[in-house]
């Protein structure tokens, strides 16, 4: 039996170095150095990534070593062919404190965690924890079940604390609660006036760069094309 250990594992430890090598491959010098910018220390396009992970379709273990890697394109790789339902609570937990690049944490909580038996328990966590990349986490869950599932949530009260923090809050946080600020806004009219007016006054992503034919971050902004387009 050890002899078929042996061999699984060096077969998987082959996959992982061409799977790597394919990505070292794809690195593009002009894409990292706009990626950079961003916080994203990779030069892969994500289109390509994809595709790479639509001819792999879903490995675990190959995914689990793939994040093992610490390389920011082999993590994206990962959360693309992981099986979510796979991981644990505390799993999760680790992964989000691993995650050092914005992209990376991003598609961990909307690809990963938002399908896991664990989302609102970690949403709780998050929510509460002192370190603003995490509590960011809880704040993108909670901007997730504002619209999906906001029977049971405190919106008077996250409008509160958004009210009393986004302003000051370190830039992921803050991205996270203004996403929160605009979804109440837009998904729940009897909150509207309420978030519109936060927005208006604190002012966050107002000067935010938005290219031509896209939507600004700034919440009242946002709210109110959202609005317009679901004609209410």
């Amino acid at each position: 039996m050890d002899g078929e250990a042996d061999v699984a594992e060096t077969t998987a430890d082959t996959q992982l170095d061409e799977v790597l090598a394919e990505l070292a491959g794809l690195e593009d010098a002009k894409m990292r150095a706009v990626n950079e910018r961003h916080g994203d220390d990779h030069g892969v396009n994500l289109s390509q990534l994809r595709a790479v992970a639509k001819r792999l379709k879903t490995q675990q273990d190959l995914a689990i070593r793939l994040w093992g890697t610490g390389d920011t394109a082999a993590q994206l790789l990962a959360l693309l062919i992981c099986r979510p339902k796979a991981f644990g609570r505390d799993e999760l937990d680790a992964m989000l404190r691993e995650a050092r690049a914005p992209k990376v944490q991003d598609w961990l909580v909307n690809y990963v965690v938002k399908k896991s038996p664990h989302a609102e328990e970690l949403r709780v966590a998050w929510l509460a924890d002192p370190d603003p990349v995490v509590a960011s986490g809880g704040w993108a869950l909670t901007s997730d079940r504002v619209v999906k599932k906001p029977e049971g949530l405190d919106l008077p009260g996250l409008l509160d604390t958004i009210e009393a923090e986004m302003k000051d809050a370190p830039d992921r946080l803050q991205w996270a609660m203004n996403t929160c600020l605009a979804q109440i806004g837009i998904e729940h009219a009897e909150y509207r006036e309420r978030a519109l007016a936060i927005g208006e006054r604190l002012e966050v992503l107002k000067d935010y760069p938005t290219p031509p034919g896209c939507t600004s971050p700034f919440a009242p902004a946002w709210i109110g094309e959202m609005v317009r387009r679901k004609g209410e």
